[in-house]
């Protein structure tokens, strides 16, 4: 008999099929019986009348790639339903890495993460950081091995093509990553030193991936003046090396773009029609989110962070640094000449200069004057989205759900805590961009499929229960600008392996996540109970 039976729940199986009602029963950390016409029996019940079934949500762009590790409830995920996240994004992450380049990376990407204070770092490989995750974590997760990272390791802080024996030595981490368990490469090409590649070399490293079953994940060289060129070049890049593609929060910001998302879909059509594989995620917000210090022109970031600061500090470089950034258009900043009012600080590595988060920034005094005090470490909102492209993005039969959510500062993006109820209460209920059954593939069996998972995003029979409870009538982000870590409502129930992580709507104290490795190399099989 098994463990647990769901009974009554409207399973929205994750297909995109009509949802139905059934008894589901779980046991051994595996749906084992689907009763659409036979009432099932199990050794508990859980009476789940009135409430969605779906399969465990997958955040495709996550940077809980320390949270996991400091925070071990991992609440903003949890509570949404998220059951796995895809870390290592945007190129920058802490594995594969040697002591010099980790150092670097604590700081360089503090804004993101923060500096790592309580967390041993007792791993220099993907292999060593996939196993610290199996240790126990909130939520599976499956990770990106970092370009940006890797040619830190190789090649420093140069701004130039790779030489042979770098590009052999990238070549050679980026396949060490994959045989770990990767399940494919990310880049951050307005990122620094990852925005240092040309194209040949991203090439010749996708030609690695795509040799072991992984796909290419770029943040891609503008969002901004030159976004659909940039999309192209992504696109070609794939294409030469036989890669899958998955675009990272793809969408068209800034007043350049504005209502010009069919053009990027058209794009993806052609590309899609012509043989490649393509797949992309967004969040369902329009502002954005980074580090000031990413603003930067890619000059001014040559040599790592300790370099930017003193550019910083010398008054004729720093007013270089502010005619690239307010006149010519920063490559840092997608080529668009800054608007100073539309950069909302949201949080600060000091904890002295927390006065300044939700303030905008009144010019580049200002700004210079935080980079420098903060060294580098300030996080910031971009408020330049488009609500006309971040709906029809949505509604793309290649889109999937990624929060590109990050959990640091005193007022982070309400998307860390909030995108997957408010895709399902916002975009759902309430305007009707996209049926429950569309969203939930969108959010479920779309990236299993790009993440080449055979036992998960769908509710069936052999499938991991990985399963969340909602209620289609209340389902509701509660984080907002003003009050970012507000939980969400309508959720009362999320299981990952079986057992409840969030129980009537609490967190429970089960750490059942652990790491999904691509490759020949899967995540151990584990029994539990609820």
């Amino acid at each position: 008999m098994p463990e647990l039976v769901l009974r009554g729940a409207l399973v929205v199986d994750g297909s995109g099929a009509p949802a139905f009602t059934a008894d589901v029963a779980v046991d051994g950390g595996r749906i084992t019986a689907i009763g659409r016409d036979r009432r099932l029996t199990a050794r508990r019940t859980l009476d789940a009348a009135g409430l969605a079934l779906a399969p465990g949500f997958v955040d495709m762009h996550a940077h809980s790639d320390l949270a996991l590790l400091t925070d071990p409830a991992h609440e903003a995920k949890a509570a949404q339903g998220v059951t796995l996240e895809v870390l290592g994004q945007d190129g920058l992450s802490y594995a594969p890495a040697d002591d010099r380049t980790l150092d670097t990376l604590r700081t360089l990407i503090a804004g993101w993460n923060g500096d790592g204070s309580g967390v041993a770092f007792d791993w220099r490989t993907v292999g060593g950081y996939l196993d610290r995750l199996d240790r126990g974590v909130a939520v599976n997760a499956a990770y990106l091995v970092p370009q940006g990272t890797v040619r830190m390791m190789a090649v420093g802080w140069e701004d130039r093509p790779a030489a042979p024996a770098e590009l052999d030595r990238m070549r050679q981490l980026v396949a060490e990553g994959m045989e770990q368990g990767a399940v494919g490469m990310s880049a951050g090409l307005t990122y620094t030193p990852g925005m240092y590649a040309p194209d040949a070399e991203l090439t010749e490293l996708c030609r690695v991936v795509a040799a072991h079953g992984g796909y290419f994940c770029p943040h891609h060289r503008s969002y901004g003046a030159n976004a659909l060129r940039a999309y192209e070049e992504m696109i070609a890049v794939a294409g030469a090396a036989g890669c899958p593609l998955h675009l990272a929060h793809a969408t068209m910001n800034f007043a350049e773009n504005a209502g010009r998302a069919p053009e990027l879909l058209a794009l993806l059509d052609r590309a899609l029609a012509a043989g490649a594989d393509i797949t992309l995620d967004s969040y369902p917000y329009t502002a954005g989110c980074t580090t000031l210090a990413a603003l930067l022109p890619s000059w001014a970031a040559v040599g790592g962070p300790e370099a930017v600061l003193a550019r910083l500090r010398d008054a004729p470089t720093a007013e270089r640094i502010r005619h690239a950034l307010e006149v010519e258009g920063s490559d840092g900043c997608h080529g668009v000449p800054v608007d100073w009012s539309t950069i909302e600080v949201s949080g600060t590595a000091e904890p002295a200069l927390a006065a300044h988060v939700g303030t905008r920034l009144s010019g580049w005094p200002a700004a210079r004057e935080l980079l420098l005090a903060d060294r580098l470490g300030t996080t910031i909102l971009q408020h330049v989205g488009d609500e006309r492209n971040v709906r029809t993005v949505m509604r793309h039969p290649a889109h999937t759900g990624g929060s590109d959510g990050i959990l640091h500062g005193s007022k982070p993006h309400p998307r860390a805590y909030g995108t997957f109820p408010h895709y399902l209460g916002h975009y759902v209920r309430e305007l009707g961009v996209l049926t429950l059954e569309e969203c939930v593939a969108h959010l479920t069996a779309r990236p299993a499929a790009r993440l080449g998972l055979p036992d998960r995003g769908l509710v069936r029979e052999g499938y991991r229960a990985d399963l969340v409870l909602f209620d289609p009538a209340t389902v509701a982000a509660g984080a907002t600008y003003d009050a970012p870590r507000t939980p969400p409502a309508g959720i009362p129930y999320v299981l990952i392996d079986g057992r409840f992580v969030i129980r009537e709507g609490r967190r429970t104290d089960v750490l059942a996540g652990r790491s999904v490795r691509g490759g020949r190399r899967r995540r151990p099989r584990r029994s539990g109970r609820p």
